[in-house]
């Protein structure tokens, strides 16, 4: 009989040790569910970003739409939403939906994946033991960082898509010759244009899962719901907080994606970009589509995530 170390992993609560029978013959149970559910993450990540996808395309569009757009093209959200439906019919609420259809079942596979794997780094392994929300925060920018070099081409493409209004603005008839002409003008290396832009806007992820964490055990200990309640409205909560601080950098992002695809662009850095908004309108111009993202965050993030954790309860159930 042996009891379990007294020092824990970074960043984790200490817990009372616990009495494990290790022998020889097996790994300890820690080890043993550590190899279980190493791979769980990327399989409920699909179904994330495929509910991600269904629920919360629309308000993307919009929120991109007046993003990029000058500030008298629309009046607000209400009016972008409308213009669209008006103009366009209600399909052009998901244009650029078909790279996300698959990059975004991808991307949160890989993110959550991720997530889950790192989680477990700074665990020790051991799942059972529990991480502050700082180490969770932690966690969180290892996945936004990994999930970025796969997200930045996709994005780019599905932000190009969504800024065409009409006739006169269509540059391109889907997404895969959206990606043949990038590719023809800049290299392979075009498809990831705004790749660093992308990477500054997902180290923002330090605050979703940190608040995500923080809102979910407030949640367990003040109140009676249920798991997947709590998982709904901390996703949503904490997909809010992350849009506060993350937005200015995804204004930056979509119009560095989406300027012109010439030699001499006229954003070639970050910082020009950054320097032109503040000049052209002010610190509310790194807010502009606020309104749709933040419409859009809370459901769409509060439905992904419990689709996640009820596939990975569900996975857990099936190694037991």
């Amino acid at each position: 009989m042996a009891t379990q170390p007294s020092s824990v992993p970074l960043g984790v609560v200490p817990t009372t040790p616990v009495p494990t029978v290790m022998t020889s013959k097996s790994p300890p149970l820690a080890e043993d569910k550590s190899r279980q559910q190493k791979f769980h993450g990327f399989v409920a990540g699909v179904f994330s970003g495929i509910t991600k996808l269904a629920v919360g395309h629309p308000f993307d569009t919009i929120k991109v739409r007046m993003q990029t757009s000058g500030a008298d093209h629309f009046r607000g959200p209400l009016h972008c939403l409308t213009e669209t439906i008006k103009k366009e019919g209600p399909r052009a609420l998901y244009k650029g939906a078909t790279p996300p259809l698959i990059g975004w079942a991808f991307m949160d596979s890989l993110m959550l994946g991720s997530l889950s794997y790192y989680k477990l780094v700074l665990q020790g392994g051991d799942p059972n033991v529990k991480l502050t929300p700082f180490w969770s925060g932690i966690a969180g920018i290892g996945a936004g960082v990994t999930v970025s070099f796969i997200a930045a081409p996709i994005e780019h493409v599905k932000a190009r898509l969504q800024v065409q209004y009409d006739a006169k603005t269509k540059l391109y008839s889907g997404p895969v010759d959206c990606a043949r002409q990038l590719i023809r003008n800049n290299g392979v290396a075009g498809l990831w244009k705004g790749l660093v832009a992308t990477l500054w806007f997902r180290s923002w992820f330090f605050m979703w899962w940190s608040s995500y964490e923080i809102c979910a055990a407030q949640m367990r200990q003040r109140t009676n719901m249920s798991e997947a309640a709590i998982n709904f409205w901390a996703g949503g909560l904490g997909a809010n907080v992350f849009w506060v601080f993350a937005f200015p950098c995804d204004v930056v992002k979509n119009k560095i994606m989406t300027q012109p695809d010439v030699k001499n662009p006229p954003f070639p850095s970050i910082v020009s970009c950054f320097k032109h908004v503040y000049k052209t309108d002010g610190f509310r111009g790194f807010y502009r589509g606020f309104v749709p993202c933040l419409l859009r965050a809370f459901p769409t993030n509060a439905c992904a995530l419990t689709s996640f954790e009820l596939t990975m309860r569900w996975l857990r159930t099936i190694d037991e």
